[in-house]
């Protein structure tokens, strides 16, 4: 192959006269290019550190530091040691050594100062308790302390530092409101013995796991995350797809191009563009209300990341460099670079190599059409089957490859899209593809791959441990509007044109034995009855969206999760424990914290829905469910949530070997119905007003409880809510389709009391 050629620096050979060199000059300019390369990255990485390290301190602070300190001590003759500096100076030469190290303390300790200043005013949270579209003279006077103290032109990982820890609720609190949170789904008779379990809890087993858990707030960044990763993610054993992998949906309405290699070459040119950003932490932090800082440490295992199995538990393997991605096509993998010439390929040359791998005509080795599968599977037959056939030879330099790529790609040989002629089955086949595809054609493990389809179309499907679905989504919506600005020539080909001497990609060997195919045969078998359960139905809700919801007053996250109460009472007859994901970011280290949105208020307003009772009671008691929402959102976003203290509480049980009545049954509480509002982050990329048809659908993931659903949604410009709802076959209760059809309604029995009590008025 013409790569081979193009590998070889150099050749020699023996003679007579001593050893003769042939020095290929082009090899060597790209090992020069690639090393500049190398250290251009290196250089801005230890700058960026630098800036983030003094952060909000900056170069240009140093040196009016010391400006002020040389004009002060020159002008009004002051000493600042209190003649400290004057004793030693008879000794030695004091001010040539100490006056540096001065401006330099001098220095530090007012980034200290703003530093910890900001890390307390971050730990007040009484703007959350303001009214929207109100704000009160406290909330403004903090908003101006924060901006004043938040430094300028922060960068990716600037406010680190700044962040408050998460903190821990009291035991008393926390069985408090549980109690509460349950007493809708129990009986008296059920709600007394758990009263009993917590009250005896609280006061034994609780201050003792308590004083373990407070020790460990105190000593390290966040007293919740390491455990949630490891605990909930990375030590089970069941397959992670469809279970753990959730999923990114394409436009919806907008078809750029129909060319599979053209839509590869622009979307993974804007992804490398993303990872250039993020490596030089040149990406914008979060930040609500465009002031308060919200956690960026999640962004860092994005790429170059890969979840490696064990027998007990997984671990995440990050490589702070990768300069090349892993493709999949009809059975057979790639590897290819991303960089020539030292610079980042252009998104024609990307379609060039795709282009080159779609035109390879040949076979698949044995036992790598369906290699993939092993990430699909089960956990522990993979990470016994990688230790026996991929930890030595030309198996284990390919199984690096993929590992150690950027991303992965999937360049898929089936069409998905949203056909308007036929929508309900479009949209659920586009959504089973991309959760799981055929269980051999997604590496799994990679932080996400990137998959292409046929006729242009395109997904992500996204491993879960490394982080929560909002920052896949930030890269997920810088992709989305990138696209139709890098844009595509008439025939629909990227931009640009092809590069005469670029080495093609590199096709990856293997020599699996046949004790390994019956692995992988073993763990698609798993897989497959996995992804065939799964019952996927994606919608768009067109009739109305939050522009009308805050015309009545009400937060839309509040209406909807109202809405989804309704529709499951409807739906089952009963009401269920229901997860709604908020996030804990604006602490340091912050992931996720559970909303229990089924209240006994949300549960009152269902039954005055099924009952006969009045417009204005009904509209009364909806108010009151969605205050109490709002309410227990706040708490949630602010420390005060359950879920996760009570799962740490369970840990340290487990840890000191005692055994809680109270935390076991507590953990063991299925979740029937499991929700996500995947945000929209990056409003500005959007002109949703003048173009609407640029409107993401957004993502979903699979059912969390076998009888129960997955349903996720994404509020789009003010018109617009996109609902992606999952469950199992298997189940007897449980009907997507169904369930689809009685959000619909609940979304419009909801609105219909507001137009009813706008026409009254």
């Amino acid at each position: 192959m013409a790569e081979a050629h193009q590998a070889v620096a150099f050749q020699f050979t023996v003679s007579p006269d001593g050893i003769d060199l042939h020095l290929c000059h082009e090899a060597l300019r790209q090992v020069y290019l690639s090393g500049l390369h190398s250290w251009k990255k290196r250089f801005v990485r230890f700058k960026n550190g630098v800036m983030t390290g003094v952060y909000p301190g900056s170069p240009a602070g140093f040196m009016v530091v010391v400006v002020s300190y040389m004009s002060y001590n020159k002008y009004k003759q002051l000493d600042p040691s209190l003649g400290l500096f004057a004793k030693l100076g008879q000794h030695i030469p004091i001010s040539l050594i100490l006056s540096p190290a001065l401006f330099q303390l001098l220095w530090i300790t007012i980034i200290m100062i703003m530093r910890n200043v900001l890390k307390s005013l971050l730990s007040w949270h009484g703007w959350m308790q303001e009214r929207h579209g109100t704000v009160s003279w406290s909330s403004r006077l903090w908003l101006l302390l924060v901006r004043l103290f938040s430094g300028r032109k922060p960068m990716l990982y600037s406010f680190q530092n700044s962040l408050p820890r998460l903190p821990v609720p009291s035991v008393k609190d926390t069985c408090k409101r549980y109690l509460e949170s349950v007493r809708p789904l129990m009986d008296d008779e059920q709600y007394d013995r758990m009263k009993g379990l917590a009250k005896d809890f609280e006061k034994n087993l609780g201050p003792r796991v308590q004083w373990y858990l407070k020790l460990k707030s105190w000593w390290a960044s966040n007293y919740v995350s390491d455990w949630w990763e490891e605990y909930i993610y990375l030590r089970g054993r069941a397959p992670i797809m469809v279970n753990s992998n959730y999923y990114a949906m394409d436009f919806l309405y907008v078809f750029p191009t129909s060319i599979q290699a053209a839509r590869a070459g622009n979307t993974i040119h804007a992804i490398m563009l993303y990872r250039r950003k993020l490596d030089r932490a040149q990406i914008k932090p979060l930040m609500l209300q465009n002031t308060i800082p919200m956690c960026s440490s999640q962004y860092e295992y994005m790429f170059n990341t890969t979840r490696v199995p064990g027998v007990e538990t997984d671990t995440l393997q990050h490589m702070n460099e990768s300069k090349h991605i892993a493709v999949y096509h009809k059975g057979r993998f790639f590897k290819v670079w991303m960089f020539y010439d030292g610079r980042l390929l252009l998104p024609r040359e990307i379609e060039q190599q795709m282009e080159r791998i779609l035109a390879d005509q040949s076979e698949p080795l044995p036992g790598e059409e369906r290699l993939a599968a092993l990430t699909a599977g089960d956990r522990t037959p993979w990470a016994k089957a990688r230790e026996t056939f991929f930890s030595r030879g030309k198996n284990k330099q390919s199984l690096d490859a993929i590992e150690k790529a950027a991303f992965f790609v999937t360049l898929d040989d089936s069409e998905q899209l949203y056909d308007k002629d036929n929508p309900v089955q479009s949209l659920d086949s586009f959504a089973k593809s991309l959760l799981h595809g055929k269980c051999y054609d997604r590496w799994f493990d990679k932080s996400f791959n990137m998959i292409l389809f046929k006729n242009g179309t395109m997904g992500l499907n996204a491993e879960h441990s490394w982080a929560d679905a909002p920052i896949v989504g930030h890269l997920w919506e810088h992709v989305l509007s990138m696209d139709p600005k890098l844009g595509y020539t008439e025939d629909g080909h990227c931009c640009g044109k092809p590069h005469p001497n670029l080495p093609g990609p590199m096709r990856l060997q293997w020599d699996i034995p046949a004790e390994c195919q019956e692995v992988i045969q073993s763990s698609l078998t798993v897989a497959r009855a996995l992804a065939d359960d799964v019952d996927c139905h994606s919608f768009p809700f067109t009739q109305f969206g939050k522009g009308l919801i805050k015309k009545c007053r009400t937060s839309p996250d509040a209406f909807i999760q109202i809405a989804l109460q309704l529709a499951h009472y409807r739906d089952k007859g009963k009401f269920c424990l229901t997860y709604e994901a908020s996030m804990t970011r604006l602490f340091r280290e912050g992931r996720t914290e559970t909303v229990r949105s089924c209240t006994t208020e949300s549960c009152d307003f269902v039954r005055s829905m099924i009952r006969d009772e009045t417009r204005e009671e009904r509209l009364r008691l909806l108010k009151v469910a969605a205050e109490k929402h709002q309410n227990m959102y706040r708490l949630a976003m602010t420390g005060g949530g359950i879920d996760r203290h009570l799962f740490c509480m369970y840990v340290v049980s487990k840890y000191l070997g005692e055994d809680s009545p109270f935390l076991k049954e507590v953990l063991s509480e299925p979740w029937r119905l499991s929700t996500s509002q995947t945000p929209m982050q990056q409003l500005e990329l959007f002109d949703l007003v003048r173009h609407p048809e640029y409107a993401s659908s957004g993502g979903g993931f699979g059912p969390v409880a076998d009888d129960g659903y997955g349903v996720s949604y994404i509020i789009v410009g003010e018109n617009l809510i996109n609902f992606h709802i999952s469950s199992k076959f298997s189940s007897p209760e449980t009907d997507s389709h169904r369930f689809g059809a009685n959000i619909r309604q609940a979304m419009l029995d909801i609105l219909g009391l507001f137009q009813l009590d706008n026409k009254a008025k």
